[in-house]
């Protein structure tokens, strides 16, 4: 039966809470407190289909642009990012900042253009605005926190790997810059360097990519037909005896592929996101793929390029 959403309560992946009437799954692991709420941290938590109210395998989730229609602000503590002491519940901001949407020509303008009815309709515009404004700001505090939770649980797993090795086929390392860790697993040569599996938290959720000591940051992700170069990511290491490239044409089928794929990241709806290598241009890059999708995607040229027929990589047993 699934759980009430409560505060101060640890969350972890495979969690479905019960919310207002609906059902959300964890996207971030973390402990919650009362202003997180489901509907407020679409960075935390996915929504899933009301169709099935009894289902609790559904993994239907609903975009997270649908729940920040109901966003609140939070007004408590928020949890600092990672490195930083600041408390971004402190209700501190600057006069300027406070009424920012009330500049002299507006004043001038609801003193001349219309009289009271003419300045209520400003007014109301610039409220709306400066609503519009804070929504957007707590949700890029809402990012920033579950982007130093990853990359505190990541720097964790990269040290308990240095210190005690893993027998698992592979792992993701943390690095930062061109420093590509031992062991990580080559997808293939582009010109005069080489490209590995990468992966980053980026909007709210945990990215797919390639890096390589060529690159101007080290690791590079693709993202609604875009490039985003980052300095600060996890590439992956293993041993290809225990897994394979199955190769896949178009749309991606888990069911039938005859083998696990190795999950790797999420949408920021909760999409898993599943590891690929795919032709390009007289190379082979790593990029991604899910059920959503219709084939691979891969970072090039300073955009993503889709391709049909590629290869996703599986565990071999």
């Amino acid at each position: 039966m699934t759980q009430y959403w409560e505060p101060g309560t640890a969350y972890n992946y495979g969690d479905i809470v019960r919310y207002e009437g609906h059902r959300y799954k964890i996207v971030q692991p973390h402990t919650s407190q009362s202003d997180w709420t489901p509907p407020a941290t679409p960075a935390l938590w996915g929504r899933l289909s009301d169709e099935d109210h009894n289902g609790e395998g559904d993994n239907k989730y609903q975009p997270s642009y649908q729940q920040q229609q109901s966003y609140q602000p939070p007004q408590q503590q928020q949890p600092p990012q990672y490195g930083q002491q600041q408390q971004f519940g402190e209700d501190q901001k600057s006069e300027q900042e406070q009424h920012w949407y009330q500049k002299d020509d507006t004043k001038k303008a609801m003193e001349i253009g219309g009289g009271i009815l003419g300045g209520a309709a400003l007014l109301a515009g610039g409220m709306l605005a400066y609503k519009k404004h804070e929504e957007h700001k707590d949700q890029d505090r809402a990012d920033g926190w579950a982007r130093g939770n990853w990359i505190q649980e990541a720097k964790a797993r990269t040290e308990q790997y240095h210190r005690n090795g893993t027998d698992e086929p592979c792992l993701w390392v943390f690095t930062q810059g061109k420093q590509i860790p031992k062991g990580a697993i080559l997808v293939g040569r582009e010109k005069s360097w080489n490209l590995y599996i990468c992966r980053a938290f980026y909007d709210g959720g945990l990215q797919l990519g390639k890096a390589s000591d060529a690159f101007k940051k080290g690791g590079v992700l693709g993202y609604k037909n875009e490039e985003i170069h980052v300095d600060e990511f996890e590439v992956l290491i293993g041993d290809m005896n225990r897994l394979k490239w199955v190769p896949v044409s178009g749309r991606i089928n888990v069911a039938s592929l005859g083998y696990r794929p190795v999950e790797a990241g999420r949408e920021n709806d909760g999409t898993p996101l599943y590891i690929v290598e795919a032709p390009h241009k007289d190379a082979v890059h790593p990029g991604k793929t899910s059920e959503k999708l219709d084939g691979a995607y891969i970072p090039y040229d300073g955009k993503e390029k889709h391709v049909r027929e590629y290869r996703v990589l599986c565990y071999a047993y």
